[in-house]
């Protein structure tokens, strides 16, 4: 959802929504604001939030109850589920017995994942790694099986991949994770602008374009419940 695209900087589905939003604040002061991106990692990204180093949290974040007691969110962004990347050939689809799994540590993706293989009783061996470029690189070198991620995540390590070729992604969807913006617990008047700005390319249908736009490489259609949260978030002024 966001990544440092070729030219190293900040790209993304995520990114695009946050411009919208900075490009409203900037309509309402009538006065340039100045954008400082914070790379952040999963462990001190919402800590980032809560302890204002950073405004709002442009990337792939799931909404979780436990969660909203250290940061506030916006309404959904986005709706997936976590998958698999391994490299072309490798059979791994319902045959992980004795596999390494790589998945950043505390993401839901780990907790998902443990709660996986624990329902079919298979064992497997779960890496824990920092970030998600040592996913991949860990893939290249295979020092894993197969790497776990939010599926559209994995989509987007792909496409950035010089050697996008070498990796495939699994079909199937073993979580749910909705996505939202992070947001500090004591900034409703930020919160509503964000929520706006969202409401309103839910409503103009602007956020098609943006799901094209960073999307319609991989797949031709649309998941039949991103449209069902166009619907749902297109909330009226």
């Amino acid at each position: 959802m966001s990544f440092l695209g070729k030219d190293g900087k900040p790209a993304g589905y995520s990114i695009d929504l946050c411009t919208h939003i900075v490009d409203e604040i900037k309509t309402r002061i009538a006065a340039e604001v100045e954008i400082e991106y914070v790379p952040v990692e999963s462990k001190n990204r919402f800590s980032a939030v809560s302890e204002n180093k950073i405004d709002i949290l442009c990337g792939s974040t799931t909404k979780t109850l436990s969660r909203s007691e250290i940061v506030d969110f916006t309404q959904l962004t986005f709706v997936t589920g976590a998958s698999f990347m391994a490299l072309k050939g490798k059979k791994i689809r319902n045959n992980f017995e004795g596999k390494k799994i790589g998945v950043v540590r505390d993401t839901t993706t780990a907790v998902a994942l443990r709660e996986l293989f624990q329902e079919v009783s298979t064992n497997v061996d779960i890496i824990l790694l920092n970030t998600t470029a040592e996913g991949v690189s860990a893939l290249r070198k295979e020092e894993i099986d197969a790497f776990s991620a939010d599926q559209v995540v994995l989509i987007g390590l792909v496409m950035t991949a010089d050697d996008s070729d070498t990796f495939s992604i699994l079909p199937d969807l073993f979580s749910y994770e909705p996505f939202a913006l992070a947001v500090r617990r004591n900034d409703a008047d930020f919160r509503l602008i964000a929520n706006r700005v969202i409401s309103h390319l839910y409503r103009s249908k602007q956020i098609l374009k943006i799901y094209e736009k960073w999307f319609s490489e991989f797949s031709s259609t649309r998941p039949t419940a991103f449209d069902a949260l166009i619907q749902m978030n297109a909330i009226p002024e």
